[in-house]
């Protein structure tokens, strides 16, 4: 059963504490593994790739065949449905408007001095995108990597994904297709990592790397990190829902129900300040939870990891969200624009009654790849400056170097570096 907490009680802190510090991920140490199948692939390239791949996936592919070709790309579209084509091409629409207003301005200007100073946004000129495809697979999850790097000006866009028992779902292929991943290779776990990392015969290495996976994933990801960039590590999903007496318990029910279907450690929690609608909202689990066709994941989610804290007021409740720094938020409120300004830490924040995360996860138009495990307090959702660097630009003529020049070698000479010192003053001599 998930925990019920009330901010009233004497040990609620206590319990509050527990519930922050309960671990969600497998407790196994995998790097190991990781490190010794990352070693491989940089050694042995494809050979390595290709006996990893199908000892995991038992997907029966060679060097020959880890590319997907244009062919197979084409005839996977021929199996999907307008309906479904439709729904990716409007996820993509709306995902590719939005991140094209984060799109940066390059900022030059010569200040009093006469100095140069400024910045200049470039693009990484190869990303890798991880799709997961075990359980599940996730066409969204293309998109929302895809297009931000797409906005930014990536060039090269390398995706992998695992094909388990060499199966691959149409609607991956074709969401690749509409958002302009250049390659797909049949490929996922720790070695695909590695290659998009250090490359191999066949794959190219690149420059960064994002999206969600498994825990070997994640251990590749942290330990490919210096040689490549990432976007975070990815742990088990979450939502908080924070709500009053306005909120509807069947559709706060239902917005926890599909946070805890993600299983492997997703948690739901509800913050609300009536305890009627905490008992209302727990009755309405259970019963939605009987009707849903994956209930055993789902069920057990809630019951291990869901929680219905009470609390006094609003504003307690966003001091308590603001600790658990959640990857959604969602304000079931007839007013959430009043408590708004409270949430700090939040990967996303969803408004109103009438704004589900789920629209989130799929066609609202913002990112789904969103800071966990409490990272919100200092990380940001994917986002368009993911796929971008910031280069510091600075000119000086004669006039303003001379200007500089003596408390710059002052400098030098407390930190004793007479080079750094000349380098500045034979300017000055000529």
């Amino acid at each position: 059963m998930p925990i019920r907490l009330d901010s009233a009680d004497a040990d609620f802190e206590q319990q509050f504490q527990h519930l922050l510090g309960g671990k969600r991920e497998a407790s196994d140490d995998v790097n190991a593994t990781v490190a010794a199948i990352i070693a491989d692939v940089r050694a042995r390239g494809d050979q390595a790739l290709v006996e990893h791949t199908n000892r995991f996936d038992r997907s029966g592919v060679g060097p020959e065949t880890l590319r997907i070709t244009a062919q197979e790309i084409a005839d996977a579209a021929a199996h999907v449905s307008q309906d479904v084509r439709g729904a990716l091409q409007l996820a993509h629409d709306r995902i590719w408007a939005h991140h094209e207003k984060q799109r940066p301005l390059d900022h030059i200007y010569t200040d009093q001095l006469g100095v140069t100073l400024g910045s200049r946004w470039t693009p990484v000129d190869a990303a890798g995108i991880y799709v997961p495809g075990g359980l599940a697979s996730y066409p969204s999850s293309v998109l929302m990597n895809a297009v931000p790097a797409r906005v930014a000006g990536v060039e090269r866009i390398a995706m992998v994904v695992p094909t388990p028992n060499g199966q691959l779902s149409a609607a991956i292929l074709v969401a690749a297709q509409i958002a302009g991943v250049t390659e797909i290779y049949r490929c996922g776990g720790a070695q695909a990592i590695a290659a998009l990392a250090y490359g191999t015969q066949t794959i190219a290495k690149v420059d960064k790397i994002t999206g969600p996976g498994n825990a070997y994933v994640a251990a590749a990801k942290r330990q490919v990190f210096g040689q490549v960039g990432i976007d975070m590590i990815a742990g088990p999903s979450e939502v908080l829902i924070i709500a009053d007496g306005s909120a509807n318990p069947a559709w706060v029910a239902a917005d926890l129900i599909a946070q805890a279907e993600h299983g492997s450690g997703a948690q739901s929690i509800l913050v609300t300040t009536e305890k009627g609608l905490a008992d209302e909202v727990a009755s309405e689990v259970d019963r939605q939870l009987s009707l849903l066709p994956k209930q055993a994941i789902a069920r057990e989610g809630w019951d291990e990891f869901g929680a219905i804290i009470t609390v006094a007021s609003l504003h307690e409740a966003t001091g308590l969200a603001n600790r658990i720094a959640s990857e959604h938020v969602e304000l079931a409120l007839n007013d959430p624009q009043s408590i708004l300004a409270l949430i700090r830490h939040a990967g996303a924040i969803f408004l109103g009654h009438h704004t589900p995360e789920a629209i989130g996860d799929y066609v609202g138009g913002s990112n789904h790849v969103l800071p966990t495990a409490r990272s919100a307090r200092f990380a940001s959702g994917l986002g368009v400056l993911d796929f971008m660097k910031r280069t510091s630009i600075l000119g000086c003529d004669p006039m303003a170097l001379s200007e500089l020049s003596r408390a710059a070698v002052i400098l030098s000479e407390v930190e004793a570096l007479d080079g750094h010192g000349r380098s500045i003053s034979i300017r000055l001599n000529s």
